[in-house]
């Protein structure tokens, strides 16, 4: 396959530096809190690059990944408990129900033209999720919390040896997380390039033109949504092995999408590097206001504001374009009118 915007030697070094900060970053800090902090930031970076896939690259307006998110988790966990399975498989065979489950989503989804109503059909589903899971004591606990779920289990590297991955173990699960939040962004860096990714951003902009071009646009999107939730299940998965409890409020909350949500709009939606920085910054910044108490989540809302008052492309955008005031426009309709397809950096 083509690819219709290759990348440069340029764009290839900083992906190669990123890749070395991230995997150098332990040996700065041993400190159990701040790896904790990291893997959730590698974890919920996933989440919010396949979310930016869905909504900045394709243009379809889903508010309920987080029905991914949990599918992935309580599936991995309950094969894992229930079957007596690895962890290692079934983190994929419950990213396949997620992504299955994606599927049957994106088929009325497709159907319906209005935004906002696309917005409300997936926000309603995962509110479903979420409540069925809540009602479903004798199999998920509820509220009361799924405990007990097995950790992954040892990689033997012979002589005795392994590499463990038990709840202090934070530095194996580390670099296991730094591993698929890396794999992500390549796979997302190589599809949004191709001709895939080309038809994604077609039918974001003129869908009509798309279709007059032989596009196939119920192909696409759901090709879209498809990657979208196997990439959000599999991170669930991992959390949930990491984490060891969920609870349905923790794992399908509508907080959590407004989380990854936020994370995108201030990294820059539907840029590539986008989620991963407004992940990090969103993550690692709310921690390390923790001091402040309830006010850090006051500087966090106006955080969010400023950036998108005076960049609302986002602050991935910011080398490019100097600052500037933003058109009158809310935050929710910078997530209805996402802007272009990314830069194309010299």
């Amino acid at each position: 396959m083509n690819q219709f915007d290759p990348m440069t030697g340029r764009q290839k070094l900083e992906l190669a530096l990123f890749a070395a900060a991230v995997l150098l970053l332990p040996a700065l800090s041993r400190s159990s809190y701040v790896l904790h902090i990291l893997i959730l930031a590698m974890l919920f970076t996933v989440f919010a690059l396949s979310v930016n896939l869905v909504i900045g690259f394709t243009g379809l307006k889903s508010f309920g990944h987080q029905a991914f998110f949990g599918i992935g988790a309580y599936g991995t966990a309950l094969l894992s408990m229930k079957l007596g399975l690895s962890p290692w498989l079934t983190i994929w065979l419950a990213a396949l129900v997620a992504a299955a489950v994606g599927l049957l989503v994106a088929i009325p989804v497709l159907r319906i033209k209005s935004l906002a109503h696309v917005s409300i059909v997936t926000l309603t589903f995962a509110e479903i999720v979420r409540i069925v899971c809540a009602n479903l004591k004798g199999i998920t606990r509820g509220e009361m919390g799924l405990w007990g779920i097995p950790p992954f289990s040892p990689i033997p590297l012979g002589g005795g040896a392994a590499i463990d991955f038990g709840p202090a173990d934070k530095v194996s699960f580390y670099y296991l997380a730094a591993a698929l939040m890396l794999a992500v962004v390549c796979l997302l860096q190589w599809l949004t390039r191709s001709r895939t990714g080309v038809a994604l951003a077609t039918i974001r902009d003129a869908e009509g033109a798309a279709e007059s071009l032989g596009i196939g646009i119920a192909r696409h999107k759901m090709l879209a949504f498809f990657v979208s939730a196997f990439l959000v299940g599999l991170a669930g998965a991992f959390y949930a092995h990491y984490i060891l409890l969920l609870t349905p409020n923790a794992a399908l909350g509508p907080d959590l999408m407004i989380q990854v949500l936020a994370a995108v709009l201030v990294g820059g939606l539907g840029t590539r590097w986008g989620p991963v920085i407004g992940t990090y910054l969103l993550t690692v910044g709310i921690e390390s206001m923790r001091f402040l108490g309830d006010y850090r989540l006051l500087i966090y809302g106006l955080l969010i504001i400023a950036v998108m008052r005076f960049f609302p492309r986002g602050l991935a955008a910011l080398p490019l374009r100097p600052l500037r005031r933003a058109p009158p426009a809310s935050a929710a309709g910078a997530v209805l009118s996402p802007p272009a397809l990314q830069e194309r950096q010299p």
